[in-house]
């Protein structure tokens, strides 16, 4: 199975860090964001990558042409434009891919302990056209729990996972007919074509429990070093 990376976007929010260079290129324990997830698949046995492209796709293309990887990995290219939404960068794969072929994605900023094994397997059970990795990340702040109306305390919990629900935790799993959910170039997949999966009852949600950790600002991107130094994703 293909495993496509998006790696066009501008990642504003983490100021300087991106001002040379693409998000999926900011330095994490000395080798690039991206490189991180490549392994992340590559320990599951799957070796060939497609990077989605588009602020400063050179640096990206730069790179990997000049690095050599062990088992067969082999990474490509597509240029996808500089503005382009996140449906409009995976339309421009469509040739790509046979009839009813499944694919992995991924977004190039994010790192996770996800069984992509199992993934895939939950993926293949279900049938649906579209399976997203769901989690449930850690709060920013403290959680302050209130006894029924008084001000006294009734729990407190530093950082606790998020009550909020569970989110999009990226690690798709694909099958190409995703590509008959698109209306046009111009459309962001999470909002439009997810969207049209639910409604028409082909998106599953794999449950993940373990460590998720996305790279928008300075602060994810301590945290993320955190978790590559410890090795807690056994690269």
């Amino acid at each position: 199975m293909k495993t496509v990376i998006l790696c066009g976007g501008f990642g504003t929010r983490l100021g300087k860090e991106t001002q040379k260079i693409p998000k999926p290129m900011i330095q994490i324990n000395r080798k690039p964001l991206v490189e991180w997830i490549i392994k992340i698949y590559a320990k599951y046995g799957f070796k060939e990558f497609i990077l989605v492209t588009g602020y400063k796709h050179k640096v990206i293309e730069n790179y990997f042409k000049k690095k050599k990887f062990s088992n067969n990995v082999t990474v490509k290219f597509v240029y996808t434009g500089l503005k382009t939404n996140t449906g409009g960068r995976i339309l421009k794969l469509k040739k790509l891919f046979k009839k009813e072929e499944d694919f992995m994605l991924t977004y190039g900023d994010g790192l996770s302990s996800v069984n992509i094994k199992k993934l895939t397997k939950f993926h293949k059970k279900h049938l649906g056209v579209v399976t997203i990795t769901a989690v449930r990340p850690p709060a920013r702040f403290g959680e302050v729990l209130f006894k029924d109306n008084s001000n006294q305390v009734k729990n407190f919990s530093e950082k606790p996972k998020t009550n909020n629900g569970w989110i999009n935790g990226g690690f798709f799993v694909l099958n190409s007919k995703v590509f008959n959910f698109f209306k046009n170039k111009n459309e962001i997949f999470e909002y439009h074509v997810l969207k049209r999966l639910t409604v028409s009852n082909n998106l599953f949600a794999h449950k993940h429990r373990g460590i998720w950790q996305c790279c928008d600002t300075p602060r994810d991107k301590s945290l993320i070093t955190e978790i590559i130094k410890k090795n807690l994703l056994s690269l």
